[in-house]
């Protein structure tokens, strides 16, 4: 099944409440799906313009068009999805509003960027006329949402989406289910979420201990008041097949080192733009 074969679903309890409640049931199901390792191309990608025209309204609402940028990882990916949204849901206005603010930030520099992210009641001096421009666009935003009534529009579409599967609580667990069952990569993409769900500081003592043919045991404590060169250190006590050690790190490089004879057992290195850099 193709991700456009699959329904956009909704809950017996909201799909027939008022429209924000249905818009946020069709966010509730999509981020349940989501959390059930649940791919975007396999879900309803009409479910999906819903959810992410939600998540527009909701971020340009709060800060501004400068606020969604900052909190959307793949912009070229959502500009798609809110712009079929806001088409196939009748927004016409809130479109070509988009579309105007998208190219004039997109035509920002970075320093008048970093302007339009500052706070909407900060006062920060020497604000160029891009800047001011980008607060007009969302002060039209703001004028335009109570004119152009989207989340009435977008529930009004989610209803009345073809093949739209209504469901109680226990026919969305298990449909969910249903889905789940069909990914191949299931056990890969759990392990994945748990592998970016771990401390940095494990992360250094697990790659420690491979190079050093270790087998990590466990991880006993952090200590903030460890001795060092002469120097105070966070270090962490860990218990490895071949008994105890102890990981210290800086900005550079990490070490493995014998509690007892402070010998370094192992060593990486990793650059400020590495992944355990901030560790």
């Amino acid at each position: 099944m193709t991700a456009q074969q699959f329904p956009v679903v909704l809950t017996t309890e909201d799909a027939a409440a008022g429209n924000e409640d249905v818009v946020a049931d069709n966010v509730a199901v999509v981020n349940e799906m989501y959390l059930a390792f649940l791919h975007a191309d396999e879900i309803a990608p009409n479910a999906l313009r819903s959810y992410f025209v939600d998540f527009y309204l909701t971020q340009a609402l709060d800060g501004g068009f400068a606020q969604y940028v900052s909190m959307t990882g793949d912009r070229d990916e959502l500009d798609v999805l809110i712009r079929e949204g806001l088409a196939a849901m009748g927004a016409c206005k809130h479109l070509n509003l988009f579309d105007r603010t998208a190219a004039r930030y997109d035509l920002l520099s970075e320093q008048d960027k970093e302007s339009c992210r500052a706070e909407r009641t900060e006062v920060i001096s020497g604000r160029s006329k891009h800047v001011a421009a980008m607060e007009a666009l969302d002060n039209e935003f703001e004028e335009l949402f109570e004119a152009e009534d989207v989340t009435g529009l977008n529930a009004r579409w989610l209803r009345g989406q073809e093949g739209l599967l209504i469901l109680d609580a226990p026919g969305l667990v298990a449909h969910i289910a249903s889905r789940v069952a069909l990914v191949p990569d299931l056990q890969a993409r759990r392990d994945e979420a748990e592998l970016g769900n771990t401390p940095e500081f494990e992360l250094i003592i697990h790659e420690l201990c491979s190079v050093s043919g270790h087998q990590l045991e466990t991880i006993i404590m952090g200590d903030p008041n460890h001795e060092h060169d002469g120097e105070t250190v966070l270090a962490w006590h860990f218990r490895t097949n071949k008994g105890e050690f102890i990981m210290i790190d800086d900005a550079s490089r990490a070490l493995m080192l014998d509690p007892r004879t402070q010998g370094i057992v192992a060593a990486i290195e990793f650059e400020l733009e590495d992944d355990f850099a901030g560790a």
